[in-house]
């Protein structure tokens, strides 16, 4: 396959989400979607990107960029992409619709950056960043819990059931994280790993941004020795422990998951 015959437009929201509920290892949709774009080679479609924002937006583009005033409408979030099998057998796939999504966000939008993260947690560091010279911008601490019997994956935002169940369970009026007498009493686990940043300048005026900022850099990318996993074994103790695993097909909890087998056996 060459890059020429490849091309990337918008495609309808209903077909990106069952592609990535299809072949991404996460099922789990973001809530702030803002495109969905797919990619073709001819009329077979092998892969989609979804582009967005994460739960705090604005957050996120002040604590990348603390001493400049950038609006959300600054960047936009690989939120998820994913890849025909085959196509990721390739090795080289992924780059060249990284090309192609840079390309259509620089002549269909006025966003400066285009942000990723690659999920530590899943064993990602994010190689296919590191081949497409985006800048790493270091990684930060995140948490997941896992039911010890059907290993599913719980993410936090997945979680608000059990967070209300946790408090009353504790007799308070609000749990943020579930608590590990909690966790024991449901069995369920917690396990932490990491997030690595990725952003990439897609004008003059990003790049002179970016330049202000020396923690981002194209040397020292993360390798998997930089992958790390706990698992909490009492409050506020954590052990280490190999790379967790995840049963996809597991949806005790994930109701968008329920939602979606629900909607293919219809």
């Amino acid at each position: 396959m060459i890059k020429s015959e490849l091309q990337i437009k918008p495609v309808e929201k209903e077909l990106a989400c069952e592609f990535i509920r299809t072949y991404h290892y996460s099922k789990i949709m973001p809530r702030l979607c803002r495109y969905f774009l797919g990619i073709y080679a001819k009329k077979r479609l092998l892969g989609v990107v979804e582009l967005g924002w994460g739960t705090q937006p604005l957050q996120t583009i002040h604590k990348l960029f603390p001493h400049h005033s950038l609006k959300t409408t600054d960047y936009l979030e690989i939120g998820k992409m994913c890849f025909l099998p085959e196509m990721n057998e390739t090795h080289y796939f992924g780059s060249m619709a990284l090309s192609l999504l840079r390309k259509w966000l620089q002549s269909n939008t006025e966003c400066l950056f285009l942000y990723t993260l690659a999920d530590g947690i899943e064993g990602k560091c994010g190689y296919v960043y590191q081949a497409s010279n985006f800048y790493y911008g270091g990684f930060f601490k995140t948490s997941v819990y896992r039911d010890k019997q059907t290993f599913e994956k719980i993410h936090p935002r997945s979680a608000r059931i059990l967070l209300e169940e946790n408090a009353k369970w504790d007799g308070v009026q609000k749990r943020n994280w579930l608590t590990h007498e909690f966790c024991n009493y449901r069995g369920i686990e917690k396990i932490n790993g990491r997030m690595f940043r990725y952003i990439y300048p897609l004008n003059p005026q990003a790049k002179n941004i970016l330049a202000a900022y020396p923690i981002y850099q194209h040397r020292a990318y993360p390798k998997e020795k930089e992958l790390i996993w706990e698992k909490r074994i009492a409050y506020r103790k954590y052990v280490r422990i190999p790379q967790p695993t995840f049963n996809k097909d597991a949806h005790n909890y994930n109701s968008q998951v329920v939602l979606h087998n629900q909607y293919k056996d219809s």
